[in-house]
């Protein structure tokens, strides 16, 4: 008797061979590296949410009561104090103070301190003294800065009898104490401020244009203002931007020049979000009301910024992330 063979067909694949498994060793180095970063993470994490994410919770919880600071939270009124807030002619004029130096502080301090960064950037007797000075304003606190603006310009003070000498004769503006003066007056305090640390983000942001650029377009015939306008200012544009960034925010969160020249006076010309929320908030006892003009501020700084980000930023952090192959 015979016995046929009959063929099974072709063999069936069992699936994909399994992965080796990562070695015990890489897998205990891997754990010990994370676990080293977040030991070193985890002191700057709790001291960051010490400080900013637990008060800010706070003060979103304040904001929806009618409290003065004393006792328990008993009096829930929702969404009145941000209701008042934004209802409040007061409120609504310090926003506008403060839109009004954003965009002043980007219009004549980015010129100023580009044109300053400029020619500084050029071989000049003296320039490192130069630099030092332009740089000293910075460096004093708004406390200081405030106090010594106050004592020059009061009336027939330090500040007008200069103005005598140089031969006016006629009286002298208020320069905190009238309305139609008094924002200027401190949009140029502000500039004499903070103008140092603009011109010397410049000059740093200048040392990265290459030389050999300038020298080419010299030799092709282009003038210093060519090199400059076509060479210069776009290589100087991811500084530019930043500055901007930083100009912004600083200007939104404006507080202690304010509260030390004018504290928001005369008759509220110079108030800003912050020094509202302190009057407020501080001043007159109204924890919960100056906790919702906290979160208003908080949330426009947010917002501006991320939109910054998203839309004038992207191509800079775009270029400064590297992916490790």
């Amino acid at each position: 008797m015979s016995i046929s063979t009959v063929s099974a067909g072709p063999a069936v694949s069992a699936g994909p061979a399994p992965l080796p498994s990562t070695p015990p060793a890489r897998r205990r180095a891997r754990s010990r590296g994370l676990l080293l970063t977040w030991g070193f993470a985890a002191p700057a994490l709790v001291v960051y949410a010490t400080f900013v994410l637990v008060p800010v919770g706070l003060a979103a919880v304040y904001s929806f009561f009618n409290w003065n600071g004393l006792g328990g939270l008993e009096r829930f009124i929702g969404l009145d104090n941000y209701a008042r807030a934004l209802a409040d002619p007061v409120f609504l004029g310090a926003m506008r103070n403060n839109a009004l130096i954003v965009i002043l502080s980007l219009l004549i301090q980015s010129p100023l301190a580009i044109g300053i960064a400029l020619l500084l950037n050029r071989p000049l007797r003296g320039r490192t003294l130069i630099r030092t000075l332009i740089f000293v304003p910075y460096v004093l606190s708004e406390v200081v800065a405030g106090l010594a603006f106050k004592l020059l310009l009061p009336p027939d003070g330090p500040f007008d009898g200069m103005l005598t000498v140089f031969g006016w004769a006629g009286p002298k503006p208020l320069w905190l104490a009238d309305p139609d003066i008094a924002f200027w007056t401190l949009f140029a305090v502000i500039t004499w401020k903070y103008l140092g640390f603009a011109i010397i983000l410049m000059l740093a942001g200048l040392q990265g244009v290459p030389e050999e650029l300038s020298e080419a377009a010299s030799i092709d015939g282009a003038s210093w203002w060519q090199i400059q306008r076509h060479i210069t200012l776009p290589l100087l544009g991811p500084t530019i931007r930043i500055w901007a960034f930083l100009s912004i925010i600083g200007s939104l969160q404006l507080f202690d020049m304010v509260f030390i020249l004018t504290g928001g006076g005369p008759l509220n010309a110079t108030e800003t979000m912050a020094t509202y929320m302190v009057e407020y908030g501080n001043g007159r006892s109204q924890i919960g009301y100056g906790s919702a003009v906290a979160v208003i501020l908080f949330v426009v700084s947010l917002v501006v910024a991320l939109l910054y980000q998203r839309f004038i930023l992207r191509r800079d952090l775009a270029g400064a992330i590297t992916k490790n192959g």
